[in-house]
């Protein structure tokens, strides 16, 4: 396990951090063509972090014709497997480097606390980064038995240009689950981080380029779903995206593809997550601690969250009793104390959202 430093150390480390603010296209940053920017803050504080290139559809043109060429050429996508394996284990290294500035970097865009950054978001990170380069030579085509004058081969090939939009929730875990396949299998990348959590796409798409990532194989393109995600999901040039975030904007992602090129589309999208315990639980201290993690982790901003706690009657006093002892023990406050467990929602928009459903709760009947 990582250990951990005092908040006064990772102030200090936070004080001595200088913020990406540039677009990421064809190997190096750039302002969006608009000279728009917008400013991602700190959740814990309010305080203004920096000032981001407000990308829109010209700078995603950009984007996908290097991403296009890049391809096409075969810089990437046909560089051999092993080549493609030491570049992205280098990536890793240069992470692993960079743990903890990364992690910090994190806590201070997302409002994540620093315990979580420190231990679960930034070291899966660069293991999800590293199974798949070690993934790539070896995975192994396939022959179908066929009769002696013909041959049937299944073969793998990369689909192109890929369009990748993050949500705000796991920014680094969730920019390594996408990059990871993407790059492995020899795509181009143009990705989309939320407009909340910027910074550290664009830290790594830096130490990509410092590991030896061909230009224009890795883009990131900052800025506003309708500005940015929607232009990506039309593109007639992208091949395929992958999004995760809202059920809604799922739903304009299948469209945007059928009103463009068919393009592939992944979708993971939110949940409604129901942790059922009967009578015969046996170990009320066990569960309790699941249900509080599964509630109270990341600040419940998770799309697998336990929201719901169905418990049979019998036991339902008892298992309440444990569930409020566990929680008290989850400490709320600053993000980059390392004994706090809990930190600020992501923006006043979602403590809005998420005070709905308190106010919402307070007024039901409890039978």
């Amino acid at each position: 396990m990582t250990d951990l430093l005092s908040t006064e150390d990772y102030r200090a480390i936070a004080a001595g951090l200088s913020f990406p603010t540039q677009a990421f296209i064809d190997g190096a940053f750039r302002p969006a063509l608009s000279g728009r920017n917008f400013a991602t803050t700190n959740p814990a504080t309010g305080e203004a972090l920096a000032e981001i290139a407000a990308c829109d559809a010209q700078d995603v043109d950009l984007a996908v014709a290097a991403a296009r060429a890049a391809f096409e050429d075969g810089r990437w996508s046909r560089l051999h497997p092993g080549e493609r394996k030491e570049v992205l284990l280098r990536l890793a290294a240069l992470m692993q480097e960079h743990a903890r500035e990364l992690a910090v970097l994190e806590s201070l865009d997302a409002g994540k606390t620093i315990f979580d950054c420190e231990t679960v978001d930034v070291p899966e990170t660069i293991h999800v980064i590293k199974w798949h380069a070690e993934l790539i030579d070896k995975i192994y085509d396939q022959v179908s038995p066929a009769s002696d004058n013909h041959i049937a081969m299944v073969v793998r090939e990369p689909v192109g240009v890929v369009g990748l939009v993050l949500p705000w929730n796991f920014p680094l875990l969730m920019l390594a689950w996408k990059i990871g396949p993407a790059l492995a299998s020899g795509c181009s990348v143009v990705m989309k981080p939320a407009g909340e959590t910027t910074l550290t796409a664009l830290r790594v798409a830096e130490l990509a380029a410092e590991a030896g990532l061909p230009a224009g194989v890795l883009n990131i393109v900052t800025g506003s779903g309708r500005e940015v995600g929607e232009p990506l999901g039309r593109h007639a040039d992208v091949d395929m995206v992958s999004f995760t975030g809202s059920t809604a904007t799922g739903r304009r992602f299948l469209s945007y593809s059928a009103d463009s090129n068919l393009k592939e589309v992944v979708l993971e999208l939110g949940g409604k997550n129901p942790c059922i315990v009967l009578d015969d639980a046996e170990d009320l201290d066990a569960v309790a601690a699941h249900v509080v993690n599964g509630a109270f982790w990341n600040m419940g901003q998770n799309c697998s969250a336990a929201s719901r706690l169905i418990v049979q009657r019998g036991i339902r006093d008892r298992l309440l009793e444990k569930v409020r002892a566990e929680a008290a023990t989850w400490l709320v406050g600053d993000p980059l104390d390392p004994a706090n467990r809990v930190g600020p929602l992501v923006s006043k928009a979602h403590f809005d959202k998420v005070s709905s459903y308190l106010d919402a709760a307070k007024s039901e009947t409890v039978l």
